[in-house]
């Protein structure tokens, strides 16, 4: 391909880096706040509910991975096959895959895809998924990691082709208040604030914030309630967050599952039993179970009690991309 790098100036040349295509790099996150704004020097895009996909195409080979590098070309092979289909072919690219239910992308629907591991299977799902792409982290033999966010952003509506599976996430300058009034009309989990002349950190940052619309957050699974009724599989799960490496008791989840859902769901905490609690707290709860916290849901939720639990609230699906022991309750600011 031609110079992708024509349209630099000789100060923006500047901040490129020659350096071979490394085969990891940790992806940048957002900081939660309530601080929403519209400001010049920030642009603002939707915020998905998907899973954070790093995408690394050298030559022939194009390799999908989550933040905590598990390999994801089996689950997602029309991702992979967009992807290799580019005329470019030495890029990382950083973006989300997402399942649609009508126009608000659906964590608990993108769920029956992420558990198939086959990629014939996964060619074989109802479930379309899209890749929607919105960092350009090296490209050509150059790590972009000091180029401004809209320089980056240029570079990878230029040297990419966009369509159907491989989508361009686009972005709102200057009027965050609107977007995300009108994000949170349409039922989106909310928008992401990004300071437009930004680095891309690998690390968590203020220079990317998060405007939700709805409590929500990653939650770590401890045990289980039995069923009752002619219900299937377990009643609520036992849940919590780490905080001092102590395993803190944010409260039971009942709501939120299908009866495939609580099935497969029991027979995977069934081979994580255990006869102890790993929560610090103590837990009320007749006849629990317990397991050792290794599963990771993700939960909605209307508010935090005084006393730190979880009201009202519901399991939207497992997440497999972050560690257990990193699951900390979520804060504005941090």
């Amino acid at each position: 391909m031609s110079d992708p790098f024509a349209s630099l100036s000789s100060e923006e040349r500047l901040l490129l880096r020659r350096q071979e295509q490394p085969r990891w790099t940790p992806p940048m996150l957002a900081t939660l706040t309530d601080d929403h704004f519209s400001d010049p020097g920030w642009i603002y895009e939707r915020k998905f509910d998907g899973e954070r996909v790093l995408s690394f195409r050298r030559g022939a080979e194009v390799r999908l991975t989550s933040r905590n590098r598990k390999e994801l070309n089996e689950t997602y092979p029309e991702v992979e096959a967009a992807l290799k289909s580019q005329p470019c072919d030495d890029f990382i690219v950083d973006g989300e895959v997402v399942a649609f239910a009508g126009d608000v992308t659906s964590f608990a629907r993108l769920q029956q895809r992420m558990q198939v591991k086959d990629r014939d299977a996964a060619r074989r799902s109802r479930i379309a998924v899209y890749y929607y792409v919105f960092d350009l982290l090296y490209l050509d033999g150059h790590r972009l990691d000091r180029l401004p966010l809209r320089i980056r952003k240029g570079l990878l509506q230029r040297v990419l082709d966009f369509g159907n599976r491989a989508r361009f996430t686009v972005h709102r300058n200057e009027r965050g208040l609107d977007y995300y009034e009108e994000a949170c009309r349409k039922g989106w989990e909310g928008i992401i604030a990004k300071r437009a002349d930004s680095g891309y950190r690998h690390s968590r940052s203020r220079d990317w914030l998060k405007f939700k619309c709805s409590q929500g957050q990653e939650l770590v699974i401890g045990g289980f309630t039995e069923p009752q009724g002619s219900r299937k599989g377990f009643g609520a799960l036992l849940v919590g967050y780490y905080e001092d490496d102590r395993l803190r008791y944010a409260g039971k989840v009942g709501t939120g599952y299908d009866d495939d859902t609580l099935v497969e769901l029991r027979e995977r905490m069934d081979r994580l039993e255990r006869k102890t609690s790993p929560f610090a707290d103590e837990v009320r709860e007749t006849g629990a179970h317990w397991v050792t916290p290794e599963l990771v849901g993700e939960f909605g939720f209307t508010e935090w009690t005084r006393d730190r639990k979880l009201r009202h609230p519901r399991f939207l699906g497992l997440r497999r991309d972050k560690r257990a022991d990193r699951v900390v309750r979520e804060k504005p600011g941090s």
